[in-house]
This record gives structure tokens, C-alpha cells and sequence, in this order.
């Protein structure tokens, strides 16, 4: 084993172990005593301040009677927990980069994301997360689990201590159609009561119309931490990438700071949410509104 680096596979592994042995309902203490070895090093290892080698990972899994197809995947990430950037293509992999994502949230002090097509998943309400993945095509069951995973995710926000989220969403995003008016209304009304809510939350909106800038080639999420380096997330339809160059960061972040050069203040952005809830999205239901 060795001292954790920080890295994306790292901390997607920490929390795939801490998540099998909390599916078998084991404490800690038990596992630790199962394994011989010091509850402590357990819990470094599921904090991500250690990083369990394959060996160690097996064992771990083979306590839990953990079944295979998730041994693979967590063993999988295993292998590969000391290499820095991750890039996965495929939906096999998708899962896999989600567990980053979601580690990656929830160790962050400051979240950075550019959004130019879509509300951040972040900020997304459950019908929102519904209409996107009714959209693309999945089952009902997969649907809901999709939901249940999100409002977990959002929790970053609000618990005690929560990350700094520093947003920039594309006009577009506002605009964009996602499910049925009432969902897309309820959606840019919560963008606005949230960030009322939440000083934690900063969003601001990128108009249309501004010419060229670093955000025109897509989008992408800057982790900052308090305890490791800084990395990049980019995530699409079917691959994903974490990048964790120290060069490559410092570029994304130089072009988060030209996006917000074209960014309106945040009041101004609230009030663009606003407008855009009666421009784009009363004209077929006003009732909505009433």
C-alpha cells in the first residue's frame, strides 16, 4: 500500500470500499477484525489517506463475500489507483468515472464548472434528471434510480461545512427544452431559490451571442482540495477523461477566468433566469405562472 496521492482512481476507490462494506451492513470494527489488521489502516484506506493495493483490495472484497461482477470493477480501479489522468470510453467505463465524480464532490473545498448546454447536474431538480434520461432512452427503473443518485449527489451543497460551487451556465442551458414546460419552469424557478438560499452557490450565465471564447469547445468541471492537487473533469455521451497535469489544469482554469469575463454578475443572472422563464417557457402554459 502507499500513502494516497489525491488522484481521481484513488478516491473512486476509497469510496467503493467503504460503499461494499456499508451494502453488507458490516461495521468497520467487524471487517477490520475479519481481516486482522488495525481498524485504523481500515479506515485510511476508506478515507482515501491510504491507497489498498490489489492484494489488499481482494482481500477486503473477499471478506465482504462482495459479488464478482463488482469485485472486477473495484479491483479494476485497483490496478490502475496510482495512475494520475483516467480516461474511459465505452459505457462500461461510465460507471467507474462515476464513483470518481462523486468522490471527487465530495472531498472538493471548491467546485468549478463550465455548463454551456444543459443545467449543471449539481443544480438539477428530479423531473429535470427525469426528462434527460427518458430522453436518452432508459427504463423506468433505471430512471429512478438515476434520480435517486442525483439528490444524493446535491447534498455536497447544503450539509454542514458544504463545497464553494462556482458555476457558468450557457444562455442556451436555459433555453434548452428538457421534459415538459412545468418541468423546465420548476427547474429555472429553483435555480433561483436555491442560489437565494445557498451563499455557498455562485451561478452566473454566460449570454449567446459573445463570440469565441475557451468554454465554444465544451464543457468541463475544476476540482480544487484542500489536502491534494487540483484536477479537471470532462464528461460526455459515452467517454469521459479526469486530467490531473498540473499544465493542463492551470489552462482550464485561465479559461474558466475568460468565460467569466463574458458572465453576467450574479443578479444580473438571476434576472436573466427570470426573463427567460416567461420568454421561453410560459407562452404554451400560462397558467404556470398564476
Amino acid at each position: 500500500m502507499a500513502t494516497a496521492n489525491g488522484s481521481p482512481r484513488a478516491r473512486a476507490l476509497a469510496a467503493a470500499l467503504r460503499q461494499a462494506r456499508n451494502d453488507r451492513g458490516i461495521s468497520a470494527r467487524q471487517l477490520a477484525n475479519k481481516l486482522s489488521i488495525d481498524q485504523a489502516l481500515l479506515s485510511r484506506i476508506e478515507t482515501g489517506k491510504r491507497i489498498a493495493d490489489v492484494e489488499t483490495t481482494a482481500r477486503i472484497l473477499g471478506a465482504l463475500g462482495t459479488a464478482s461482477a463488482e469485485c472486477e470493477r473495484i479491483l479494476d480501479i485497483a490496478r490502475h489507483a496510482n495512475e494520475p489522468n483516467w480516461l474511459t470510453t465505452g459505457v462500461p467505463g461510465i460507471p467507474q468515472q462515476l464513483a470518481g465524480a462523486v468522490a471527487s464532490e465530495r472531498d472538493a473545498s471548491v467546485i468549478m464548472e463550465w455548463s454551456p448546454m444543459i443545467i449543471p447536474g449539481l443544480l438539477q431538480t428530479n423531473d429535470y434528471v427525469r426528462g434527460v434520461a427518458q430522453a436518452d432512452g432508459h427504463p423506468k427503473h433505471d430512471v429512478e434510480s438515476r434520480v435517486m443518485v442525483r439528490v444524493s449527489r446535491r447534498e455536497i451543497l447544503t450539509k454542514r461545512n458544504p463545497v464553494h460551487y462556482e458555476v457558468l451556465v450557457g444562455d442556451v442551458a436555459l433555453r434548452q427544452q428538457i421534459g415538459s414546460n412545468v418541468a423546465m419552469i420548476d427547474q429555472l424557478r429553483y435555480l433561483i431559490k436555491f442560489c437565494a438560499e445557498n451563499s455557498n452557490v455562485t451561478l452566473r450565465v454566460v449570454p449567446i451571442r459573445t463570440g469565441w471564447h475557451p468554454g465554444t469547445a465544451g464543457p468541463f468541471v475544476l476540482y480544487e482540495f484542500s489536502d491534494a492537487p487540483p484536477y479537471v473533469h470532462f464528461e460526455h455521451y459515452s467517454s469521459s477523461a479526469f486530467v490531473t497535469d498540473s499544465d493542463d489544469v492551470d489552462a482550464y482554469r485561465k479559461a474558466l477566468d475568460m468565460i467569466g469575463e463574458y458572465a453576467l454578475s450574479p443578479s444580473k443572472s438571476i434576472d436573466l433566469i427570470a426573463q427567460t422563464i416567461v420568454e421561453e417557457h410560459q407562452k404554451d402554459e400560462p397558467e404556470i405562472l398564476a
